[in-house]
């Protein structure tokens, strides 16, 4: 049987297409029969590649005596969280108030005006092991709508009120008081010498302490498990170290330490993917050894950035190697034919989770013969008894060499490995996540010089240009040709960040200028003149509350990407819109990561970035000559401008690349040599 999800285009929403619930998509059909008929609404949210998702709808939804009280009592929606951000992020918040945790599939009883008045998360289909039943909690909700709905009523009331009142964390940027050095009140209107760089720094310095507090020495990552990758706090935690100003040798060699400790125990556990690249979406142990084996784009997106960074920054081969790798997987697998990026692969494979990913030694050695085989299952921790549930996860967690000789091996177990059956592909491209992959690639064309990667990215914007914008109005996604949903903050966040990753490799104005359109575009959608930006803008539908989303959770916060966006368009261009743009929008994000600066890194990130010592490089190539070798050699925090022909102000020195650096209102003479930037630019 067939419900009102068959004509959507969403692989999730497909996904339930058949289900004995009667599921509609987020419309107004469903609140106006809701409202018809005086029944509360179900509202699910999950995506294609959720493990839970999985099982409560094998468990639940696909059950028919459960389809049969959801269809008799409620009006049932189900919405992808990654088509609809925004109601994700209301509906996410309510869940946590009412459990103090979020998650998916995230389960919410709403009236037929959209307020909530119970939410929770996964629920099994009958009690068991003292967690309450889907079933079971149908009946109550059933039961209470039927006896006491003014009650429920009276809730939703009281959730929306709150949630309004949380969601304008802006307050009135008069009164918005932070606190600078000496315990001096600062306005959101004071200028940002007048003490907020003081105040921003102690932000800086407490997020950092918070990370070495929580630190695990002996497996890398944070806190323990399950240990998220959050590779923008690496991020953070790398330009801390190139761009801090005071810190001792020590300090800084620790802060390093704990990055490559970390980055090290990722690439060798089964977090990434020894075969076929990639990295999961977690691990859900300490070691790095168990992933949950979904993975996502915009996770090696970051990754990619961060692994590109260490490289540079520590010049070690191994991070670039696992940067390389990591696009590999997104090129091979995860590409259209276009150049746009799918979102996800599932982490369920017939019906069990991880089963693609999992080995027994025969298996292995059957097919690489057993003379490689027992060497590959040796250095890769693969044994008879197994590491996993019986089976291997293969990993270098043992110390092994990461870089090794078994190059060929990899590969016939990567052809092997895809006769399995194939995990679910969530195909839909999103805007937001295909950003983020652009920024990627273009950074590691920018330490490796490799055009391949530069195509990508370019290939990637052209996408976006061609299939998910119309003028200055970006969409959500696409699938099957078809985009969907008007754009979001973080739609257009991200975009301008991808096109100014794309203006620093190739010093384009298209890509400025196209930059500089969308972020008046944003500003005009979602500024609020308190402070902050909305999640959703004047071109999106309303809900129940209007929030700004400031924590960076698994990817930066639309409001920290724009302070990020706002700090490099005012060091590119010198204009006073988007100095003062940068100075107010640092403030007052500088208000909203008071409480847990550690949450906010990209927004710190940006904050150092600010604050560092402007510098700028021009190069004017010799005929024929290339700027991948180039860029991989330039500080990555400049302002870099590459020129194939001399102009009147800048002209080669003796016919070679020359090189012209500007740094904190010095110029020096120019120069061919590469090597003597290293004195004055922080490569």
């Amino acid at each position: 049987m067939s419900n009102h999800l068959k004509g959507e285009s969403s692989p999730y929403l497909l996904q339930h297409a058949e289900n004995p619930v009667d599921w509609y998509p987020w419309c107004q059909e469903a609140f106006d029969r809701a409202a018809r008929e005086g029944k509360p609404i179900f509202l699910s949210i999950g995506y294609s590649t959720c493990h839970w998702c999985h099982v409560m709808a094998r468990e639940s939804f696909e059950d028919s005596e459960i389809g049969e009280i959801l269809n008799r009592s409620y009006i049932c929606i189900k919405v992808d969280r990654e088509e609809r951000p925004d109601i994700d992020s209301v509906y996410m918040a309510v869940c946590q108030a009412f459990t103090g945790r979020g998650g998916w599939p995230m389960s919410i009883f709403m009236t037929a005006d959209q307020k909530p008045f119970f939410a929770g998360t996964y629920y099994p289909p009958h009690t068991r092991q003292g967690m309450l039943g889907f079933y079971e909690l149908l009946q109550t909700v059933e039961g209470r709508w039927k006896d006491d709905r003014e009650a429920l009523f009276s809730t939703a009331d009281e959730i929306c009120s709150a949630l309004n009142r949380s969601g304008d964390v802006a307050g009135d940027a008069e009164g918005t008081t932070l606190k600078g050095s000496g315990g001096t009140g600062l306005s959101l209107q004071a200028s940002w010498e007048d003490g907020q760089s003081q105040h921003s720094l102690k932000l800086v310095e407490r997020a950092v302490e918070a990370f070495r507090k929580s630190f695990d020495a002996e497996w890398g990552g944070f806190g323990d498990a399950p240990k998220f990758p959050s590779a923008h706090n690496l991020l953070f935690l790398m330009v801390y170290c190139k761009l801090q100003e005071g810190g001792s040798g020590k300090d800084i060699a620790t802060i390093l330490g704990m990055v490559e400790k970390t980055l090290d125990g990722m690439r060798r556990g089964g977090i990434f993917d020894q075969i076929g690249y990639g990295f999961s979406r977690y691990s859900t142990d300490r070691y790095f050894l168990a992933p949950h084996f979904e993975k996502m784009l915009y996770d090696n997106a970051l990754l990619m950035m961060a692994y590109s960074v260490a490289y540079h920054v520590t010049g070690k081969d191994k991070y670039l190697h696992t940067a390389e790798e990591t696009a590999q997987y997104l090129l091979r697998e995860m590409t259209d034919g276009e150049g746009g990026f799918f979102s996800a692969q599932d982490a369920d494979s017939d019906g069990e989770e991880g089963k693609f990913y999992l080995w027994e030694e025969e298996e292995i050695c059957s097919v690489l013969g057993e003379e490689r085989g027992k060497a590959f299952c040796k250095h890769y921790d693969v044994s008879r008894q197994g590491n996993f549930a019986g089976k291997n996860i293969p990993n270098l967690l043992n110390g092994n060499d990461i870089t090794d000789d078994f190059q060929e091996e990899r590969e016939k177990l990567y052809l092997y490995r895809r006769e399995r059956e194939h995990l679910h592909l969530d195909d839909k491209i999103l805007t937001s996540w295909n950003g983020l992959a652009v920024c990627g690639m273009a950074m590691l064309y920018r330490v490796s010089g490799n055009d391949q990667y530069l195509m990508a990215a370019e290939n990637a914007m052209q996408f976006i240009d061609n299939n998910l914008s119309e003028g200055l109005q970006l969409f959500v996604g696409c699938r099957n040709e078809k985009a969907f949903v008007n754009g979001f903050l973080e739609e257009y966040a991200y975009c301008v960040a991808a096109l100014l990753f794309l203006y620093d490799v190739t010093a384009r104005e298209s890509y400025l200028r196209r930059a500089m359109e969308l972020c008046q575009e944003a500003e005009e959608q979602f500024a609020d003149d308190r402070g902050g930006y909305y999640l959703y803008g004047s071109q999106n539908g309303r809900l129940i509350a209007r929030l700004k989303e400031t924590y960076d959770g698994a990817m930066p916060s639309g409001n920290s990407v724009m302070a990020y966006c706002l700090v490099r368009l005012a060091k590119i261009t010198g204009k006073n819109k988007y100095i003062q743009r940068a100075e107010r929008q640092l403030a007052w994000m500088s208000g909203m990561a008071e409480e847990y600066p550690s949450g906010h890194c990209l927004f710190l990130t940006a904050i150092l970035l600010w604050m560092a010592p402007d510098e700028k490089i021009t190069v004017v190539l010799e005929e024929g000559a290339g700027a991948g070798k180039i860029l991989r050699n330039l500080s990555l925090f400049a302002q870099v401008q590459i020129l194939e022909q001399e102009t009147a102000e800048y002209k080669r020195l003796d016919g070679k690349t020359t090189f012209f650096v500007c740094r904190d209102h010095v110029c020096l003479p120019p120069d061919n040599c590469i090597k003597s930037l290293r004195n004055i630019s922080n490569v």
